[in-house]
């Protein structure tokens, strides 16, 4: 294995916009860490609106507090090779010198209420790669796996930069178990970006009686239908309520998942859903977004469920891939080398082009 070298070019989170590619030291392993090698890394909307600043992400000044903590390496969804393992990381994490790994994005205290129940992705400290200084992210060549995080080893069959996606489709997995889908249930998939299609491929997994996927992207609805939705629609260009009807009786479907981040999708869902249908949102978005509550409430009586991270989904998702349930070749549209991390952001902010863009390490 080569040399581990001093210092190493990184993506840094210095501000809104203000990304810097700077040289960084390579970071050491202490107990219980690992050092990996970064294989490849990917860019989700999240990192895209943290970029352009986002409330979420940056606060408000008032009700909002800020979550990025710069200077940080950015990155959450990534794969990596174990270069180098601190005392007793090999018994802690399974894993030895030469592993294909991916860590789960959050590295949760294991003391807090939400980790001693089982919900580690509520983790109050809430430190996830690429956000908080603790855990600096994967957009450089080397990256610490600290004594807390969750490892999973990745079979040698699966191509790194499908790894990679592992941790965008954990979350779907989460948003399509969130939403409880029966056998007879029309299940509607709003956005076929990369969880949204995650999302429809999960479902599929449910064998629900249809899986109806939603983009304003007609070769997106392609790829959906590839992923194993029954049918797909560009909302603009149809009356989505009437086809949904068709569908069901006039009643609506029985689950909404909403994959956009766009405030006219929660609308939509809102039309379409039938009454006592459950809705999942699994977005961030970058403004408010209002609705009529009495829908919601007087009118339909609907479950409404939030969705974050992927946790306990991770071996799913990894087994998945590692089966060929998804297209990856198809949803990994583009790659950069990390050094044009910008033109790999904008991509993701257009998304016209793109599903799953993807940064490779130069050094």
């Amino acid at each position: 294995m080569a040399e581990i070298p001093e210092t190493m070019m990184a993506v840094v989170v210095h501000g809104i916009e203000d990304y810097r590619y700077e040289e960084v030291p390579v970071p050491k392993p202490g107990p219980k860490e690992v050092l990996v090698k970064v294989e490849a890394v990917g860019i989700c909307a999240g990192d895209a609106k943290t970029y352009m600043g986002a409330t979420r992400f940056w606060g408000d000044g008032k009700d909002v507090p800020s979550y990025v903590e710069p200077p940080v390496i950015a990155g959450h969804e990534f794969s990596g090779r174990v270069v180098k393992l601190g005392e007793g990381a090999a018994e802690k994490h399974g894993v030895k010198i030469g592993d294909l790994t991916v860590s789960e994005q959050i590295v949760p205290c294991e003391d807090c209420k939400y980790c001693r129940n089982g919900n580690y992705q509520m983790c109050v400290p809430h430190h996830v790669y690429g956000f908080h200084q603790v855990t600096p992210g994967a957009m450089t060549s080397y990256l610490i796996y600290p004594s807390n995080a969750l490892v999973h080893v990745v079979p040698e069959s699966v191509e790194p930069k499908a790894a990679c996606f592992v941790e965008p489709f954990a979350c779907s997995l989460h948003a399509v178990d969130l939403g409880d889908i029966q056998w007879n249930d029309v299940v509607v998939i709003s956005g076929c970006g990369p969880l949204g299609l995650g999302m429809v491929a999960g479902a599929r997994k449910k064998d629900p009686k249809c899986i109806v996927a939603l983009d304003l992207v007609d070769w997106k609805l392609d790829l959906a239908k590839k992923c194993g939705a029954d049918i797909a629609l560009n909302p603009t260009k149809c009356n989505l309520t009437d086809e949904i009807n068709k569908l069901t009786e006039g009643l609506g479907c029985d689950v909404y998942i909403e994959a956009t981040g766009a405030g006219s999708s929660v609308k939509q869902g809102l039309n379409v859903i039938a009454r006592m249908g459950r809705f999942v949102e699994f977005s961030v978005f970058g403004r408010d977004v209002t609705c009529d509550w009495s829908v919601i409430s007087d009118t339909k009586e609907l479950t409404i469920k939030g969705g974050h991270l992927g946790p306990h989904m991770w071996p799913k998702a990894i087994s998945m891939i590692a089966a060929g349930d998804l297209p990856m070749d198809d949803i990994i549209s583009h790659t950069f080398p990390l050094s044009e991390f910008k033109k790999g952001i904008d991509q993701v902010l257009s998304g016209q082009e793109s599903v799953k863009v993807m940064l490779i390490p130069e050094n």
